[in-house]
């Protein structure tokens, strides 16, 4: 069993910056790749972005340039850097997590962008 916590969602103006974590608990040894999805309202849920043990990452081409995923030298937590924030990106957050092919969520995270 996993248990993901994300935190760091909030209301932001277009253009700032929010930095979202999520951190695993329970079995978390060897729990590969993390990342991150999100869903707006009336839209389905996509791809933000994911990150592997060994660095290797993957973006929607909507957030590329502007957010970095990363993940601590424990691989038990992982890190969302957004810049440049735009409107569009008002969504809940989801942390996503494989575990043997099993796939785990967090709660989700509200983020709007709004002046």
């Amino acid at each position: 069993q996993v248990q993901l916590m994300e935190s760091g969602g909030g209301l932001v103006q277009p253009g700032g910056s929010l930095r979202l974590s999520c951190a695993a608990s329970g079995s978390i040894i060897n729990i590969n790749p993390m990342g991150w999805y999100r869903q707006a309202p009336g839209k389905q849920r996509e791809l933000v972005a994911t990150i592997t043990s060994s660095g290797r990452t993957n973006y929607a081409d909507s957030v590329k340039g502007r957010f970095t995923i990363s993940r601590d030298t424990a691989k038990v937590t992982v890190h969302l850097q957004m810049n440049s924030l735009k409107p569009e990106d008002t969504a809940v957050y989801y942390c996503n997590a494989n575990k043997y092919g099993v796939i785990y969520w967090g709660q989700g995270t509200q983020v709007t962008v709004s002046s």
